[in-house]
């Protein structure tokens, strides 16, 4: 797989599982393209929760795991989008990895 993706005039560096290497890089433009590249179109609702993942880490410091991840999403979306399947729903596999991927954030430490 490319290790970098390009949009407009920049060209965007990216470790070998996909995910920026500067954070710095991150706009919505580039989720939509890292997005694209997991087979994923970006809906509203996904771009709700990738705006709540880079407050997470603004706030932390660290990439949620799939718990803290679901209670966050809850604390701030209520119960009906704070629940593992409605997030599954969106980010199929393993959504705290791949929800901090397309945020342009560090993969969570206890993703595989």
């Amino acid at each position: 797989m490319n290790h970098s993706i390009q949009l407009a005039e920049r060209c965007i560096a990216l470790d070998p599982e996909g995910f920026l290497l500067d954070l710095d890089d991150w706009s919505e433009p580039v989720a939509v393209i890292l997005a694209e590249r997991e087979g994923l179109e970006l809906s509203p609702e996904h771009l709700e929760v990738v705006r709540l993942l880079r407050q997470f880490y603004q706030q932390y410091q660290l990439s949620p795991a799939m718990r803290p991840l679901v209670k966050y999403i809850g604390q701030q979306l209520g119960a009906d989008k704070g629940s593992s399947l409605y997030l599954l729903r969106l980010f199929p596999g393993s959504p705290a990895k791949l929800a901090s991927k397309i945020a342009g954030l560090p993969k969570p430490d206890n993703c595989l």
